[in-house]
């Protein structure tokens, strides 16, 4: 379905769905608009934009949980630069999302390797190790589709198996280990139901992003902001993907070397969301190979090395795109890069 053949479509699941209503949220399930067959190959408006509720948060050890759900989701898996839509199953009730962060810091945490096991009354409803996601408003989380047994009272118990990323400076030897909390979820379809859902046949389509929610208590996905990075050399974009360059005179703690460290981090426009999981590269001076997905305190999540002898530019090339679940408006970005070159 094409952008124009959306907005009629659009047009017409809006006035189902907002009957009496004089704006366009809805607190009525609608169905889902079709996906538009002209997305843009860059970050897009997706078609609706859906509520969500917070089930409740925990802790064990260093790691901080929050749970939450909304409808279930369409998402597409990425598998290299394949993607892979997963649809609406017949059972699926929800679409349940946790995150995982430092409480000190408030620094989401990727690539913990998470799992959730959801209970009623002893038995095990569902339980699956959830998809590492990306979503325009969320950033980096863990999600699924989930059926449930009506509505009634769960225990969901939030598992992380540790971090296989590098972690360094104040993050160092933390992280490592696994651990779990169980959070209570009281469920009604009706309370579901009662979410909001914003159609946006208007916007669709259109090269932006919805704003990233406003968590009081739980931090979204964001990189840190350019300003705040140290000695930033620079930046470029590819693949609609900024990659913010910077050097350090020596390593963080827990890196061996004495020499320059070089750091790239990239974010997606708009809401500035961190995206992991990807390979990058780099060349410069007598340095020419693969990049370290790092967790460092204070550059966040990057991508670095030791370099002894930096040249007067680097050569960035990014050659395997974030390995992580795509909610809409991310699927047709960040896929396909070129080299970049950045003076330091």
């Amino acid at each position: 379905m094409n952008r124009r053949t959306l907005l009629q479509a659009g047009g017409a699941l809006g006035a189902a769905a907002l009957a009496g209503c004089s704006n366009l949220i809805s607190t009525q399930p609608a169905g889902n608009p079709p996906v538009i067959d002209d997305r843009p190959a860059a970050v897009y408006y997706p078609t609706h934009v859906e509520g969500m509720d917070m089930v409740g948060m925990g802790e064990s050890g260093d790691y901080r949980f929050g749970l939450m759900y909304s409808y279930p989701h369409r998402f597409w898996n990425v598998t290299g630069t394949e993607t892979t839509r997963t649809g609406i199953g017949s059972g699926d009730d929800v679409h349940i999302m946790a995150s995982v962060w430092d409480s000190e810091t408030m620094q989401v945490l990727p690539d913990t390797g998470l799992s959730l096991t959801i209970r009623r009354d002893g038995d095990i409803v569902f339980e699956e190790v959830v998809y590492p996601m990306l979503s325009q408003r969320m950033g980096t989380h863990y999600g699924a589709n989930a059926g449930l047994d009506g509505d009634g009272t769960y225990e969901v118990t939030v598992s992380v198996g540790g971090m296989s990323t590098r972690r360094t400076g104040a993050f160092e030897g933390r992280f490592g280990e696994p651990a779990s909390a169980t959070i209570e979820f009281d469920y009604s379809q009706g309370a579901r139901d009662g979410l909001s859902r914003e159609l946006t046949p208007d916007r669709a389509g259109e090269r932006a992003a919805v704003d990233p929610m406003d968590m009081e208590m739980m931090p979204t996905g964001t990189a840190p902001a350019r300003d705040s990075l140290p000695n930033v050399r620079g930046s470029a974009t590819s693949g609609d993907a900024e990659f913010v360059v910077g050097t350090l005179d020596s390593p963080p703690a827990g890196i061996d070397g004495s020499d320059t460290y070089l750091y790239v981090s990239p974010r997606t426009p708009y809401n500035q969301m961190t995206l992991p999981a990807m390979t990058v590269e780099a060349a410069t001076g007598g340095f020419d190979g693969e990049l370290t997905r790092t967790l460092d305190s204070e550059l966040g999540y990057h991508y670095g090395t030791v370099v002894d002898s930096p040249g007067d530019s680097v050569t960035v090339t990014p050659t395997v795109p974030p390995q992580t679940a795509r909610h809409e408006g991310y699927e047709t970005a960040f896929l396909a890069f070129d080299p970049m070159e950045v003076s330091l």
